[in-house]
């Protein structure tokens, strides 16, 4: 993919990124599929802080979709937290059957997150 195009499709994934960590992540855990979203028992303060800062950090994405390459640092931030919490989770949810649910909700959506944007970051040259 060409860098011209690949810096498109970056601010595209960071506004859709943002508005799902804004709007989608409440609505999954509390509605749609509270098993593979939310954790067992149901916490409320865990919940709350959750999509506080999932909610933050969706505002700041999409302010970063302006200028990518000044926000490089948050984007990266963003990458690596998603691969680290997807994977954090992935072997809580191996280890504690009653999280299953999680291996197909949000485990592989904060790792497609972090893979996609990866894969969406302009690459340094070498010189």
């Amino acid at each position: 993919m060409q860098a011209a195009t690949r810096a498109r499709w970056l601010k595209i994934a960071l506004v859709v990124v943002g508005l799902i960590f804004i709007f989608g992540i409440y609505p999954m855990m509390m509605w749609i599929w509270p098993s593979g979203w939310g954790w067992t028992p149901r916490q409320p303060e865990y919940e709350q802080m959750i999509v506080g800062v999932y909610a933050v950090l969706g505002i700041f994405l999409i302010r970063a979709a302006r200028d990518p390459a000044a926000n490089a640092s948050l984007i990266w931030f963003t990458i690596w937290s998603s691969l680290v919490h997807g994977g954090i989770m992935l072997i809580q949810a191996l280890v504690d059957a009653s999280e299953r649910a999680n291996l197909l909700g949000d485990i592989p959506a904060l790792l497609l997150v972090g893979a996609l944007l990866w894969y969406l970051m302009p690459k340094r040259s070498r010189a």
